[in-house]
């Protein structure tokens, strides 16, 4: 398919004035919207005010929130005045942040105002002078002092192929977050290849649960449905009575979830209480979902339940099941415009039809590589474009895939990333921690949590041990288990054999 030479807000809201006063966002939270009109008035007003203060060409801008109407006219704000965001999880510490705003050079911050404690002092300790907070604040620029005169937007001479949009920070097979290089190309492509396979229209109502700050939200679910004039209530904190209640109250037709969900939708008894008929469709990625759990969500809802799949590397869709097309446990074929490859990890030739293998990937939504890391940019990426993924899939002899193994050494806990790597480094810091390994453990309700093996110099209470990492990172990358070792498994040349302790942890053959 062709893929429109066009900048990222200019696509998502090329249609948006015609659709006049039809609803773009409600925050089922306060009731507060926008309608199209008024998104895109504001995106031109406050890319002027940007510009204003500096933000301009090849900038980049935190953007610190949970999921809100606001958070889409910052978003495309940002883009319209030729700067990148970065985005950041309203989880975070400050000090997660600023390391974040640090490594991306960020020069501006822009948060939500319950978050504004925690980004002032993320900004003092990143070296960022202006923080805008997406609303009203005593302890920042407020939103509305941003706003400058709709001529005065810039037009900087964007290149769709070469000038970031987005600045997302993953930590690819392993290792550190490292920043995803994806350009306004990426993103245009990603929703060009995606929406003739998605079911959303002007009259539907999407459901805006996932968070922004990850590719999926920010792609698949706001962009792809602005784009489609589709209405996006959002949620800014998931919890499934309020989930539950924001699908009744304004009648979403459209869910994008992640496996957890779906866990809740097939079992918990809270779904009874609701009236969820007008919810026809779901689709779940960011983690394997079992051919079981679809079949019994669906059957619960009378609703059709999907997947896709994808990476933050992928802007980030690269397959997608067709509407009504499905198969058990499949993540569907590639979208238009990708190519893949199946590839024996240790030898690196193709292998057959039927045979596992490493998936590689080639397309127009595949990122320029990591900000400032030579290194793992040509770990993950080769010379002709294929990137590596870690995935380990089987096809079948119509180029279906499924996912049967990871050869990433990430926890998935919720959908979301944890490093094995972030979290053993801080354990060190530990004083009765002389080592550590830390690994996914399967866990119903999460997918994976992430469970820590330690050898101490000294004795140490593992609750302990527990809270003391609690207090230092995001309540989903917080450890469930500490198991103390003699000794932490390691290759000749001191590399972790995760491995040997995985498969402690998992039944034969799972």
């Amino acid at each position: 398919m062709e893929i429109p030479e066009a900048t990222l807000p200019s696509f998502v809201l090329e249609h948006a004035r015609g659709r006049g006063a039809r609803p773009a966002l409600i925050d089922a939270a306060d009731g507060a919207s926008l309608t199209y009109e008024d998104l895109e008035e504001l995106v031109e007003r406050v890319a002027a005010g940007l510009a204003g203060r500096g933000v301009g060409h090849r900038d980049v801008v935190g953007l610190w929130s949970a999921n809100a109407p606001a958070y889409a006219l910052a978003f495309l704000a940002v883009a319209r005045a030729g700067a990148a965001t970065t985005t950041l999880n309203a989880l975070w510490t400050a000090e997660e942040a600023a390391a974040q705003l640090r490594d991306s050079g960020a020069r501006m911050l822009i948060a939500h105002p319950d978050l504004c404690g925690r980004a002032l002092e993320a900004a003092r300790l990143a070296g960022i002078h202006s923080v805008v907070a997406l609303g009203d604040s005593e302890r920042a620029t407020p939103l509305a002092a941003v706003l400058g005169h709709r001529a005065d937007a810039p037009y900087p001479g964007i290149d769709p192929a070469v000038d970031l949009v987005s600045l997302p920070y993953s930590s690819g097979t392993t290792g550190v977050s490292k920043g995803v290089m994806l350009t306004h190309r990426n993103l245009v492509a990603n929703l060009a290849q995606s929406l003739p396979l998605l079911p959303i229209g002007p009259d539907d109502v999407v459901a805006g649960i996932l968070p922004f700050f990850h590719i999926y939200g920010q792609t698949v679910v706001l962009c792809a449905a602005l784009r489609a004039g589709a209405t996006v209530v959002t949620l800014p904190r998931f919890d499934l009575e309020g989930f539950l209640g924001m699908l009744q109250e304004h009648r979403v037709t459209r869910a994008f979830v992640v496996p957890p969900i779906v866990l809740a939708l097939a079992k918990h008894p809270a779904v009874d209480r609701y009236d969820l008929s007008s919810l026809t469709w779901l689709m779940s990625g960011a983690a394997p979902l079992s051919a079981d759990l679809a079949d019994a969500c669906e059957q619960r809802l009378e609703a059709e339940v999907t997947q896709g799949y994808g990476l933050t590397e992928t802007s980030p869709v690269a397959t997608l099941v067709p509407r009504g097309m499905h198969r058990a446990g499949s993540i569907g074929p590639l979208v238009p415009n990708t190519e893949g490859g199946i590839v024996d990890p240790e030898g690196g030739d193709e292998v057959d039809a039927g045979t596992p293998g490493e998936l590689w990937l080639r397309g127009p939504q595949v990122m320029r590589g990591y900000l400032g890391n030579p290194g793992a940019t040509a770990a993950a990426l080769d010379a002709e474009g294929w990137l590596r993924t870690g995935d380990i899939v089987v096809a079948d002899d119509d180029g279906w895939l499924v996912v049967v193994d990871r050869l990433k050494e990430l926890i998935k806990c919720k959908g979301l990333q944890v490093a094995p790597a972030e979290l053993e480094a801080l354990l060190l810091t530990h004083p009765a921690v002389a080592d550590a390994c830390v690994v996914g453990v399967p866990d119903e309700r999460a997918g994976e949590v992430p469970k820590a093996f330690v050898v101490l110099r000294e004795e140490a209470d593992t609750e302990a041990i527990m809270a003391f990492v609690a207090e230092r990172v995001a309540p989903y990358k917080r450890l469930r288990h500490v198991e103390v070792l003699e000794a932490i498994p390691r290759s000749a040349s001191g590399k972790i054999l995760r491995r040997v302790l995985l498969e402690r942890e998992r039944p034969a053959g799972a």
